[in-house]
């Protein structure tokens, strides 16, 4: 099938590539010029594992390209993907700019039958909105085109982005067309094989189903992390308190794990989204604001932290970090807690040496000019002589280093866990003062 996306962010890459691997002539839209040369030239504008190897592949075989030409990618797919951003506007809500600016330039250039599928995140009744702006434009041009408006939202995880579209646990198709059920019924069938994922709904259910999804799960999160903070309170273990309630099937281990806060270029938009559409609806999400306020105050636990450590002055103090992207296996600092933790640290009067396996161009373009803050190249070069190691993005990297060399490097053998990911007794056996997050507890005798 002939298939354009519009966006090579994450959303529109990950989909444009996955697509072409299976065996769909794929062409991927961007107006920025400089994206598409790095994507032609056989570059990578995003951190994501495994997606390179696809881009070079199915572009050595003819079946993906880049372009810049609008009309080109409009009259090459049947299906077109609108994979676009949508920021958080001034009051939380998602600022559609970008979504149906695609609608209108769809619209305008549009000779034959289409399928225009909402891959976005995009509140309910967008798809509306996709379809008004392109039948405005046929009529601008006094034309009778036929075409549909899909919603396929994306449960795409940053960092396993490719493995999510290849084995997806569920594919969402919101639509009211006929034909273009029956085009999408298609493209998503060699993803179907072995069990059918794929769930039909009307648009609007669809649309609601993603924010759903991230508010959920931004709430799982949330709740740990207060019930984290009061386990430490109490002397309790969280690690062991998530254990326990983990076992039970109707809750689960995933997203129980407390640390310093979600990130990423969903959840806190998407939170904050479904807030404001509650307002605008008359309905009040009081958990959802509950969560927001929680994940913000989560941010500053680590920075807490070490004001009870050093009587409430950091001034003078230097402290080394690890992990700056806001989860591992991306270079994505989009609500990054590392950045909340970063600035508080300098406002304060400390000074920081960061390191991240990936994401140090991204922090660079952050908060490189911020007077007390440097970055090493690797992980060892930012503790020397620092007071403190702090842990923030839990990189699989960092999970067994040379705690020896760790302590030798340090002023003191003090480290904070901000993803707890270190056992609290075996820190204290080598020697370290150790800080977690809900780790008030005593270790589990030995059976």
């Amino acid at each position: 099938m002939k298939v354009t996306t519009i966006g090579t962010g994450y959303v529109g890459l990950v989909t444009g590539a996955c697509l072409a691997e299976m065996g769909n002539q794929v062409l991927c839209l961007d107006v920025d010029a400089e994206k598409i040369r790095v994507l032609e030239a056989g570059g990578m504008p995003i951190h994501e594992p495994g997606l390179l190897e696809i881009v070079r592949r199915n572009v050595a075989a003819g079946r993906l390209a880049f372009t810049t030409d609008v009309d080109r990618a409009v009259q090459h797919g049947t299906l077109l993907f609108i994979g676009v951003g949508t920021p958080p506007g001034e009051d939380g809500s998602a600022d559609l700019t970008y979504v149906l600016a695609a609608a209108r330039s769809i619209g305008r250039r549009m000779t034959d039958y289409k399928v225009v599928v909402d891959k976005s995140t995009v509140p309910v009744g967008t798809a509306d909105a996709v379809h008004a702006a392109i039948a405005e434009e046929l009529a601008m041009r006094g034309v009778q085109v036929p075409y549909a408006v899909v919603s396929n939202p994306e449960f795409l995880k940053e960092g396993a982005a490719v493995e999510d579209f290849m084995r997806p646990d569920r594919i969402i198709v919101g639509a009211d067309d006929e034909q273009a059920l029956l085009l999408m019924r298609a493209l998503y069938s060699p993803f179907n094989r072995t069990q059918d994922r794929l769930m039909v709904m009307d648009v609007r259910s669809a649309e609601f189903t993603k924010y759903a999804a991230n508010a959920m799960l931004a709430t799982r999160i949330s709740f740990m992390n207060e019930l984290a903070l009061l386990a430490e309170a109490q002397g309790a273990d969280i690690e062991q308190v998530r254990r326990g309630i983990g076992s039970d099937p109707r809750i689960g281990y995933q997203f129980l794990y407390p640390g310093v806060g979600y990130g990423g270029s969903c959840f806190p938009k998407d939170v904050k989204a479904l807030v404001q559409t509650g307002a605008q609806a008359g309905v009040e999400l009081r958990v959802l604001k509950a969560v927001e306020a929680a994940n913000e105050h989560q941010k500053q636990v680590l920075v807490a932290k070490l004001l009870q450590r050093f009587d409430g002055n950091l001034q003078g103090r230097h402290f080394a970090l690890w992990g700056l992207a806001f989860k591992p296996n991306t270079d994505d600092m989009r609500e990054a807690p590392a950045l909340v933790i970063v600035r508080e640290l300098l406002a304060r009067g400390a000074t920081v040496a960061a390191y991240d396996p990936v994401a140090m161009p991204e922090a660079r373009r952050l908060l490189g000019s911020a007077a007390g803050l440097r970055f090493g190249e690797r992980a060892e070069d930012v503790l020397e002589g620092a007071d403190a190691l702090l842990l923030v993005t839990e990189w699989k990297e960092f999970r067994t280093p040379d705690f020896d060399a760790i302590k030798a490097r340090l002023k003191q053998a003090l480290v904070f866990d901000g993803r707890n990911q270190y056992d609290p007794a075996l820190m204290r056996l080598l020697g370290f003062e150790y800080h977690g997050i809900g780790r008030g507890g005593h270790p589990p005798p030995i059976a």
